[in-house]
């Protein structure tokens, strides 16, 4: 043992670091938040309360039932029923989410090649039934209207869109030197 270690040993030099520390903080006002009164916002980025995207021609759901959500989903809760319609074109008859089961990976996101899945930025919904927790078709095209709206477009185009900067080499990237 070294005379160092000795003598933080026989001073407690970390237990008083420890209550310095502590008396220095002891005075200053809290960064605790009052949930109820004071919330904090959620901006776009935030994997909340599932929606499906209105095309803006339409107003019908953008959603053409490929799938793909449902295939990638890990906890299995998306549920797509299609019918075949005029035309011999998919129908989506039901589109249901189970947000229990859902560990908000937003998956479901990222594999929809056309944009028609969100995880909106609303994190209060507990309810005292399942049923309220059990989206619709028609649940979620009211999320869209209710929590997204016209930003839900500034969504897709800040997070999901590539960008030419997304192609560009960064300015402090090591490069070969041309011969």
């Amino acid at each position: 043992m070294t005379v160092q270690e000795l003598i933080k040993k026989v001073f407690f030099v970390e237990i008083l670091k420890g209550l310095a520390l502590t008396l220095s903080r002891l005075f200053t006002k809290p960064v605790t938040r009052r949930y109820p009164k004071e919330k904090r916002p959620a901006e776009l980025g935030f994997r909340g309360l599932h929606a499906l995207v209105r095309n803006p021609a339409t107003g019908e759901a953008k959603c053409v039932g490929c799938g793909l959500c449902a295939a990638i989903c890990p906890s299995r809760c998306i549920y797509i029923y299609t019918t075949e319609g005029p035309d011999h074109k998919k129908v989506v008859e039901r589109y249901e989410i189970e947000v229990l089961r859902c560990v908000y990976c937003a998956f479901c996101v990222e594999a929809c090649p056309f944009g028609a899945v969100v995880l909106t930025p609303h994190y209060e919904y507990s309810d005292y039934s399942r049923e309220a927790l059990y989206m619709t078709k028609e649940k979620l095209l009211e999320n869209w209207d209710k929590y997204m709206g016209e930003r839900g477009y500034d969504y897709f185009d800040k997070y999901w869109n590539p960008k030419s900067d997304h192609f560009r080499t960064p300015k402090d990237q090591p490069r070969w030197r041309k011969s």
